[in-house]
């Protein structure tokens, strides 16, 4: 998983060695070499996590964290405080400015790697639904609020061998007004999980810990508990275990001795970061049901795509699938448009269920249809392409008693950063004109030529626009 990651320090040996040991494993990294280098280099270009030194002269580490958190625009950036202090009360004090996570100097390669993957997994999530909150801003909507600072009135779950160990959990988080329940058994505990509505699991590593990572695997394996905070509680000496609970879905860890501040800390964290999750997603779903969702198939319409297009492209690459369902006219002339419009619902209700939450697909026009996979890789969007011309083409669509086999064309076009979007659906176009010529019901990928003509045709129709 590549990133941008800003490396933050004011002694350069330390700078140096971060950025060798982050380029090494292919990360885009910014070096800054004092506080206000870092809220500057931030404001350029918003790097995805910051590994942030805590003793700096000027400006510390606590309040550059504390700044960026403040504002709306970085505070979703996750920080990681890298620091020679190893006092708890430092430690805590970090999180309470609203730091993720700390590493101790000097840092080890596996856990920096495995704190990395597992924020920048967290934080896909997130900007995909900040882009789409954007979008619907740019509409004319209001944002969503701001997310509460308390925690009041949030539900977790303690899963520990030792039901001694699961109420001492429980009593700490219960004088943060969480409402805690507890368990001792990893099934119980899944099954309350999957049925219920809540903030946060606990899950106390065993001696052996196998069947708390295995639930944890578990937890992100299921729709409905995909997107709930796991924070692992660990001894010292189970180092591997908690990284390769990273490796599995886990948010966060606590070590034990528990320190009653620092699992608080923790947990206010990551329980507020769910409910500012939960808040894009319902705000969004209700300002953008009627405005930029196409009637007829439920899917994002035209007018939304194409901002989304746009963000997409201010900040990462994207994989942009146009698609064409074959010879349709063909189904309206001989079985009528209610057939053909049962047809379209029906192919966009099988785009939906073979893509991720995160992608957008949209009724692009008429029996056109766009799908945007932010950041993907070529790989990964010539997968995706195929699998959704298969999920079409397998398998006839059945109205009325009728059986229609429907088949479509699919232009791909994997496009830079910086490109526009009318750039970018050209070139996609261009894919999809020799998809079908070839004969239909196949995927043709944008060459660099393609690209090339679309870009410049953007550029013309932009130009003619202006004059």
């Amino acid at each position: 998983m590549t990133a941008r990651v800003l490396v933050v320090d004011d002694i350069t040996a330390n700078l140096r060695l971060l950025e060798a040991k982050l380029l090494n494993e292919y990360y885009d990294v910014t070096l800054a070499a004092s506080g206000l280098e870092a809220l500057a280099a931030v404001a350029r270009a918003a790097p995805d996590v910051i590994l942030l030194d805590v003793m700096m002269p000027g400006m510390d580490g606590y309040d550059v964290c504390r700044r960026l958190k403040a504002d709306p625009a970085t505070a979703h950036i996750p920080v990681v405080m890298v620091t020679a202090l190893v006092d708890q009360s430092e430690r805590v004090r970090g999180l309470e400015a609203g730091a993720d996570d700390f590493l101790s100097k000097p840092v080890d390669d596996a856990t920096l790697f495995a704190r990395l993957r597992a924020l920048l997994r967290v934080k896909q999530v997130q900007d995909a639904w900040r882009l789409r909150s954007e979008t619907a801003q740019e509409l004319g909507f209001e944002p969503p609020a701001e997310p509460d600072l308390s925690i009041a009135g949030a539900t977790a779950l303690v899963l520990a061998e030792s039901a001694g160990e699961a109420a001492a959990v429980a009593a700490i988080l219960a004088a943060d007004e969480v409402v805690v329940r507890t368990e001792t058994a990893p099934e119980e505990a899944m099954a309350a999980l999957a049925g219920g509505s809540f903030d946060l699991a606990v899950l106390c590593l065993a001696l052996t810990g196998g069947d708390e990572l295995r639930l944890a695997s578990r937890l992100r394996a299921q729709t409905a508990t995909r997107d709930l905070p796991v924070l692992l509680v660990a001894d010292a000496s189970q180092r591997s275990m908690v990284l390769r609970g990273f490796d599995l879905g886990a948010n966060d860890h606590v070590l034990r001795p528990i320190d009653a501040n620092e699992l608080c800390a923790r947990s206010r964290n990551q329980i507020r970061r769910k409910r500012y999750q939960e808040r894009l997603r319902a705000d969004l779903d209700r300002s953008l049901e009627l405005a930029v969702t196409d009637p007829l198939t439920g899917l994002r319409n035209r007018r939304y795509v194409l901002r989304h297009l746009e963000g997409v492209l201010r900040g990462s690459g994207a994989a942009v699938l146009l698609m064409d369902v074959d010879r349709f006219k063909a189904i309206n002339d001989r079985h009528g448009h209610a057939a053909g419009d049962a047809a379209l619902h029906e192919v966009a209700q099988r785009l939906k269920t073979h893509l991720r939450a995160a992608d957008v697909v949209a009724r692009y026009g008429g029996e056109e249809f766009i799908v945007v996979l932010a950041g993907a890789p070529a790989e990964y969007g010539a997968m995706v392409a195929e699998r959704l011309r298969a999920a079409l083409a397998n398998d006839p669509i059945s109205i009325g008693g009728l059986l229609l086999p429907i088949t479509a064309s699919i232009g791909l076009a994997m496009v830079q950063m910086g490109t526009s979007a009318a750039g970018a659906i050209n070139a996609a176009d261009a894919a999809l004109y020799r998809a079908k010529a070839a004969g239909r019901n196949r995927v043709e990928l944008a060459t660099p030529e393609d690209h090339a003509q679309a870009q410049a045709k953007a550029e013309a129709q932009a130009a003619a626009r202006i004059s």
